[in-house]
């Protein structure tokens, strides 16, 4: 009889023992997979893809950097040059399609609006002249205007250019380098022709299009070093222009890009007055399908 009982009080010890053990392993497999979750969670918040709106842009200097720039802009020779952003130029077809809407500008209304700038005495410049200016290397023309295209999207090449060189037009286009060849984008010729005609300034919008604010900065470095670094390396060009994707951009993202070498880099704030104040965050007017008086009214304001 006492032999039966150590027997089962051994059996019961042993069973106590192995669910010990299942619940430890269970509880590391949770925290393995957690662990794993949480670092999948982070990596794609710092390498997502962002989808730019109009109503999504950033429209305000950020906060930590408002009382610098405050400060600088009191000291700084400042330059009245109205940058015009666009993003795509062509009839869209898809009429569900409201962010490529609410980007873009047809293909007529653009020639009006550069007819209308040429014709009211306008000089198209590109932001490395304006860099130029703000360092005091070249004298601004009386009446400056820079036309900025965002991406890099195929419409550059096939109805943008045509306008350009019609009325003699420069321009700077920022390309997103990991996207060249992609079915909305620029292709490689594509890039070298409108590269070709002189009158295109090519600028960097990051690898990726990520937002750069706020980012690990080994991502924000790369996006920003790479992106320049592919450019220069593909297409025989140097490049010292830069744009925030979605204009998104803090002091940790403005030194990655005086770092890199870039002289200017572009935001989405609207306003006319560029100076050393914010040349890494030039100011940016959306003109839409403004056109006329209605236009020169706008970029005066």
């Amino acid at each position: 009889m006492k032999k039966s009982v150590k027997r089962k009080s051994r059996k019961l010890s042993k069973s106590n023992f192995n669910f010990k053990n299942y619940l430890y392993f269970l509880f590391i497999l949770i925290s393995v997979l957690l662990v794993v979750f949480f670092i999948d969670k982070f990596i794609s918040s710092q390498i997502r893809t962002i989808v730019e709106t109009s109503k999504s842009e950033v429209r305000k200097i950020p906060k930590s950097i408002e009382k610098n720039y405050q400060k600088q802009a009191s000291i700084s020779a400042t330059f009245r040059v109205p940058i015009l952003l666009y993003h795509y130029v062509e009839y869209v077809q898809d009429k569900k399609d409201t962010i490529r809407q609410g980007l873009n500008v047809n293909p007529f209304i653009f020639e009006s609006q550069i007819k209308t700038l040429s014709d009211a005495g306008y000089t198209f410049i590109t932001a490395k002249q304006l860099g130029e200016v703000l360092d005091g290397k070249r004298v601004l023309p009386k009446k400056p205007v820079l036309l900025t295209f965002d991406d890099g999207h195929f419409d550059l090449d096939t109805n943008v250019l045509p306008i350009l060189k019609k009325y003699h037009a420069k321009a700077t286009a920022y390309i997103i380098s990991g996207f060249l060849g992609g079915s909305d984008f620029l292709s490689p010729m594509q890039l070298k022709d409108v590269i070709s005609s002189n009158l295109v300034e090519i600028g960097a919008h990051t690898v990726h299009h990520i937002s750069l604010k706020g980012k690990f900065l080994p991502i924000v470095s790369f996006e920003v070093n790479q992106s320049k670094k592919d450019i220069e390396k593909n297409y025989n060009v140097k490049v010292v222009s830069f744009a925030y994707p979605g204009g998104a951009f803090d002091e940790q993202a403005i030194e990655v890009v005086k770092n890199a070498g870039f002289s200017t880099a572009v935001s989405t704030i609207p306003g006319i007055a560029q100076s050393n104040a914010n040349r890494f965050f030039l100011f940016r007017l959306r003109p839409g399908y403004r056109t006329g008086q209605a236009l020169l009214n706008y970029i005066n304001k």
